[in-house]
C-alpha cells in the first residue's frame, strides 16, 4: 500500500480525523493542542488522530494529498476542513459543532 493510499484509508475509515504533531493526550505543538481542545469543546468523542511525528512518510506526503501545507489537518467525512485557524473560526461560528454531530454516531 502506498503512503497516499494509507492516508486515504485513514481519512475514509474514521468520521473525524486529525493529522497532528503528537497525540491528543500529548500534543507536540501549540496549533495541534489548540485543535484538539477545540474539537473536544465542539463535542468530538470519536476523534481519531494520526501523529505525523511518528510517521515521517505521512508527514511528507499529506500536504500533497490534501493540498494543504501545514499541520494539524482536520478531515470530517473524508473532506479536508483545514488547519487550526479554520477549525477555530468554525468553532466560534457554531458550525464545527454541527459538523461534528453530523459526523459522529449518535
Amino acid at each position: 500500500m502506498s503512503v497516499i493510499e494509507q492516508i486515504q484509508t485513514e481519512v475514509e475509515s474514521h468520521p473525524v480525523v486529525l493529522f497532528m504533531k503528537g497525540t491528543a493526550q500529548f500534543p507536540m505543538c501549540g496549533f495541534s493542542s489548540r485543535a484538539v481542545q477545540i474539537l473536544q469543546a465542539a463535542g468530538a468523542t470519536e476523534l481519531h488522530t494520526v501523529n505525523v511525528l511518528e510517521h515521517p512518510e505521512i508527514r511528507a506526503n499529506l500536504p500533497r494529498y490534501s493540498n494543504w501545507p501545514t499541520f494539524p489537518q482536520l478531515f470530517i467525512h473524508g473532506e479536508l476542513i483545514g488547519g487550526s485557524d479554520i477549525t477555530s473560526e468554525l468553532f466560534e461560528s457554531g458550525e464545527l459543532a454541527r459538523m461534528i454531530s453530523e459526523a459522529q454516531p449518535q
